[in-house]
């Protein structure tokens, strides 16, 4: 029997609620979803904290069955620094795609959204990924399902990969992660490379100093717009935006596992990482009010989190090569041998297009923990025939 499916713009409080609740009743069943904090799925539709608004949008929609119960949502999104390299068409994006395991829903989530990208412009839509930064809700677990997601992490059922691609979307990359057992030793070519630049005293490493925040938030920036940013593939950052990350990060960062490296005077690579907060959030059900903020703290006073999450890897490229990133990883590696607080580490996803950063987790002895990925569905594909995202150019650098 057809059922009538209704495709509903999120534009209410009562609606966004409903927006929210979707995902948490779709994951329900499986012990391992953890439910992302309500407050940071709405700020990234809010216009005056989301800044990506000033030169784009975003619509949200729901859909309801004949009783009125939500059995799915999207989001579609469109912003004038979203960039792919290789690309010459304006391309949109989806995410926070949830549905029930039927095509019909899916495909009037999908097209809704294609339609209003079409709209305003757009000739394809990446997806799912989130209207922000990388470091969250960025692309569709295709493996993994078995261990509970990390902070930012995507987590979905298992159908949603058949929903998506059955619609037409196609593999644009991959993004791979890797998790390392703490109580395992690095490989020796560390060690190795650490007593190399330990050496030379033009080159020192230190950790993050919750008191002087500003100097290690300058040095990020320095870091990252000369990582990144010059390569098309990120915005360059500001240091507004840092300092703002880390005073949120305070409460739960480990200044110990936060590392920087230098020539001279120069900040030349940084290896950021944080305790799994998601070791936390698990038991808020999305909340975070007075009372989950004071569990938090006493959690972290018991030290119950034994999980590392990595943020942020990078080294200015021309200190590329040297084996900078060995001497830093060994750095953070002999204070956690030291402190003997985690034993787990899962590391931040690297795409397919980006191999020098994938061998970079497989020299750690890390082993594949999940696979994401993003997918591109191109609206007239006579026109802009598919291809996959270009790998990154190294010569660049």
């Amino acid at each position: 029997m057809n059922r009538t499916i209704s495709i509903i713009e999120v534009n209410t409080p009562h609606l966004e609620k409903e927006f929210l609740e979707v995902n948490a009743t779709l994951n329900k069943y499986n012990p391992n979803y953890i439910r992302p904090l309500d407050n940071e799925v709405n700020q990234v539709f809010d216009r005056s904290h989301n800044k990506l608004f000033k030169g784009g949008d975003a619509k949200r929609w729901i859909a309801q069955n004949e009783e009125g119960i939500c059995v799915g949502r999207i989001a579609a999104f469109y912003y004038e620094s979203y960039k792919n390299k290789g690309t010459e068409y304006p391309v949109g994006c989806v995410g926070f795609f949830d549905c029930i395991n039927e095509q019909a829903t899916a495909n009037l989530l999908f097209s809704t959204a294609q339609a209003w990208l079409n709209e305003n412009g757009m000739q394809a839509m990446d997806g799912p990924i989130n209207f922000g930064d990388r470091d969250k809700w960025w692309g569709l677990m295709v493996k993994g399902f078995d261990a509970e997601p990390m902070y930012g992490m995507s987590f979905n059922p298992s159908y949603y990969e058949a929903l998506i691609t059955n619609y037409g979307f196609q593999n644009y990359y991959n993004q791979y992660y890797y998790q390392k057992n703490l109580n395992e030793p690095l490989p020796a070519r560390f060690e190795e490379r650490y007593n190399k630049f330990k050496a030379k005293p033009d080159y020192s490493a230190l950790h993050l100093d919750k008191n002087n925040l500003e100097k290690f938030a300058r040095d990020f920036v320095h870091i990252y717009n000369n990582a990144w940013a010059q390569h098309g593939e990120e915005k360059a950052i500001t240091l507004e935006q840092i300092l703002k990350l880390f005073k949120t990060l305070k409460v739960v960062m480990d200044e110990r596992v936060i590392w920087f490296a230098y020539y001279k005077e120069e900040p030349i690579a940084m290896f950021i990482n944080i305790p799994d907060v998601n070791q936390y959030f698990k038991y808020f059900n999305g909340k975070l009010g007075l009372f989950q903020k004071l569990h938090l703290l006493w959690m972290k006073l018991r030290g119950t989190n034994h999980k590392l999450t990595g943020l942020a890897f990078g080294v200015v490229p021309k200190y590329q090569a040297l084996g900078v990133d060995s001497y830093l990883i060994y750095c953070c590696n002999l204070i956690l041998l030291k402190i003997k607080k985690y034993n787990q580490y899962e590391m931040g996803w690297a795409a397919d297009w980006n191999p020098k950063m994938v061998n970079i987790y497989k020299s750690l002895d890390a082993h594949p923990s999940r696979q994401m990925v993003t997918y591109r569905y191109i609206f007239n594909p006579s026109v802009y025939p598919f291809e996959r995202h270009p790998p990154m150019d190294y010569s660049t650098k």
